[in-house]
């Protein structure tokens, strides 16, 4: 029986020599809440307004970045029950016009989202896949006043 132990932890040197190994990553590390924030100026600028139009906060983002992500990170009450799985509509924005034209058609999983949240409108997204273009730059974002989360309606997840 020692023999045989000498023979499989040799066998598991070698194969473990000759294998490379590789780190997993299941997705980009920018999307796990690790952003990071532009000098002041030379971001892309957003204005995060209630649903009544009154002003929350203007931040800065860089290229890239989603909306949600954002919020979270200026400390903005929006919500994102999922983690940016397209699975709830908490994280419903209301665009305006212009910059919603220019974004990408959504996708079917978030049209499905979007027929539950509240206040749908004909230019509402999901902030999480809202990514920052610099032709968005200056764009209002308006929080509706209430959301729908089918998980437990006033529970705020924290970012990892």
């Amino acid at each position: 029986m020692l023999s045989c132990q000498r023979l499989t932890s040799g066998l598991r040197r070698s194969i473990s020599s000759t294998i490379p190994r590789r780190a997993f990553h299941g997705s980009p590390f920018l999307r796990h809440g690790h952003l990071t924030r532009p000098k002041p100026g030379t971001g892309i600028k957003l204005h995060f307004q209630d649903s009544k139009g009154a002003p929350i906060k203007t931040i800065e983002g860089n290229e890239g970045d989603d909306i949600l992500s954002l919020a979270h990170e200026w400390d903005i009450d929006l919500e994102g029950a999922c983690e940016r799985s397209i699975a709830c509509s908490t994280c419903h924005v209301i665009l305006p016009e212009e910059q919603y034209d220019t974004l990408p058609e959504p996708s079917d999983d978030e049209n499905d989202m979007l027929d539950m949240a509240f206040g749908l409108t004909d230019t509402s997204r999901l902030g999480c896949q809202v990514y920052l273009t610099r032709e968005l730059d200056g764009m209002v974002v308006k929080i509706p006043s209430a959301t729908r989360n089918m998980f437990v309606d006033g529970k705020k997840p924290t970012p990892h």
